[in-house]
């Protein structure tokens, strides 16, 4: 299920706070996540689920993208997360605690059930596992293909550091590790790679940071917890004028040399080959997503 749509911020909204879901519509992320596990306690489980659907119902015209973060399959609430939320037709079930290839499948399994019994075409329903373990960050690539509803992995850092028995620090020394195993497996299966929240909603400058440090290891986007922080996420991964003025410059030095019948392309007195095309392809695939750039490129200019 692998694809480009633009997933820069996922957010958070707990399920069980009318007020957030009511601005939910407002919010100017790419997706949003409507959380029934880790924001709602346990005594709130069943009023949340009961307030979601009754949300889910209204908001008919949704202009981005809708995930319900369910409570684990092994839990009493997970099963009944799943029963109430499907009818509403969510894109995805962003899945908690995904720590084996198996979980996904369980999962898989039940989306397809509904499907089938619902008239559906089988895969409808995408999935997003969450990482954030020791055990899932090393069964990462394993869950990243276990099924072509995984459009992405997801990176939870605060159940990672808590199963490795260490304190998460500002630094992000002790994140580098399990970042780049997640954005490796999620690469190498052909997927996104979305990175954990920030959770200082007061340090903006910090979050920049971060969220500058992520793409450049290859992540496409971040969760996040607060709408605040969604314009500063969204500048970070905008690519930059100097970088869409130079893959512009690329496609156009490829186009030159396949007029005249040569595969040797020069830039400016210097070689450029297919890996420097390819990631001006992606520069300016990326900047027509986010509206920098008019005309889409078309990536068949690899192969002449």
């Amino acid at each position: 299920m692998a694809d480009s749509q633009l997933r820069r911020t996922m957010l958070y909204v707990p399920g069980n706070m009318p007020s957030m879901l009511q601005n939910v519509p407002l919010f100017k992320c790419d997706s949003v996540i409507i959380d029934l596990e880790d924001a709602v306690n346990y005594a709130e489980k069943d009023a949340a689920r009961n307030l979601v659907r009754r949300f889910l119902q209204s908001w008919k015209v949704r202009d981005k993208e809708l995930l319900v973060r369910i409570n684990p399959l092994y839990t009493k609430w997970g099963h009944d997360d799943l029963k109430a939320i499907l009818p509403e037709m969510p894109d995805a079930i962003r899945f908690p605690m995904c720590e084996t290839a198996e979980l996904a499948l369980e999962l898989d399994a039940e989306l397809a059930k509904y499907e089938s019994a619902n008239g559906l075409e089988i895969g409808h329903f995408g999935i997003l596992p969450s990482i954030e373990t020791v055990k899932s960050v090393l069964n990462a690539y394993a869950i990243a293909t276990s099924t072509k509803r995984i459009y992405a992995l997801a990176f939870g850092a605060e159940d990672y550091t808590a199963s490795m028995g260490i304190a998460r620090t500002n630094s992000g020394e002790d994140l580098m590790h399990p970042r780049m195993m997640i954005v490796m497996a999620a690469r190498a299966a052909g997927i996104q790679a979305i990175d954990t929240v920030f959770s200082d909603i007061n340090d903006m400058e910090g979050l920049r940071k971060e969220t500058e440090l992520v793409k450049r290891l290859g992540y496409s986007g971040k969760s996040l917890v607060n709408p605040r922080q969604i314009d500063i996420i969204h500048e970070a991964f905008a690519p930059r004028q100097a970088d869409i003025d130079y893959a512009l410059e690329v496609v156009e030095a490829i186009k030159q040399a396949q007029q005249l019948g040569t595969g040797v392309i020069s830039l400016k007195g210097k070689m450029v080959d297919a890996p420097i095309v390819k990631r001006a392809i992606n520069t300016l695939q990326l900047a027509y997503a986010q509206g920098l750039v008019d005309t889409p490129v078309d990536e068949e200019i690899l192969n002449g």
